[in-house]
């Protein structure tokens, strides 16, 4: 499953470096599915939704750094954990219960975007 970061974030910041997708944004950032990835033009993610990497998606929070679900792999393919919730000092990085994925697909998705 994605992280999420939950409305105790501290917008310290520390978890954004750390994100190997670059899924991670302050809140108010447009983000796009290109930033952090090797995705170009259009595309058909591995949940069957067409986008185009490159435009600027509005951002999911207005208030905290945020988590982009279509980017999160939860650092699978990179990482042995998440790396947001270990450099969390406040512990709001924290499973999506919305948006639950296997390890295979976690993995589908990482291999997908830095292909």
């Amino acid at each position: 499953m994605a992280i999420i970061i939950t409305d105790e974030c501290i917008n310290c910041g520390a978890c954004e470096p750390e994100c190997p997708n670059t899924a991670i944004y302050e809140g108010l950032e447009k983000w796009t599915y290109k930033q952090g990835t090797s995705l170009s033009g259009n595309v058909v993610l591995p949940n069957g939704n067409k986008v185009d990497s490159e435009i600027d998606n509005e951002p999911i929070s207005d208030e905290v750094f945020f988590i982009v679900p279509d980017k999160c792999t939860e650092c699978k393919g990179f990482h042995d954990e998440p790396q947001c919730a270990a450099v969390c000092p406040v512990d709001c990085c924290v499973p999506d219960d919305n948006n639950v994925e296997s390890d295979d697909e976690l993995l589908a998705k990482q291999k997908f975007m830095h292909d």
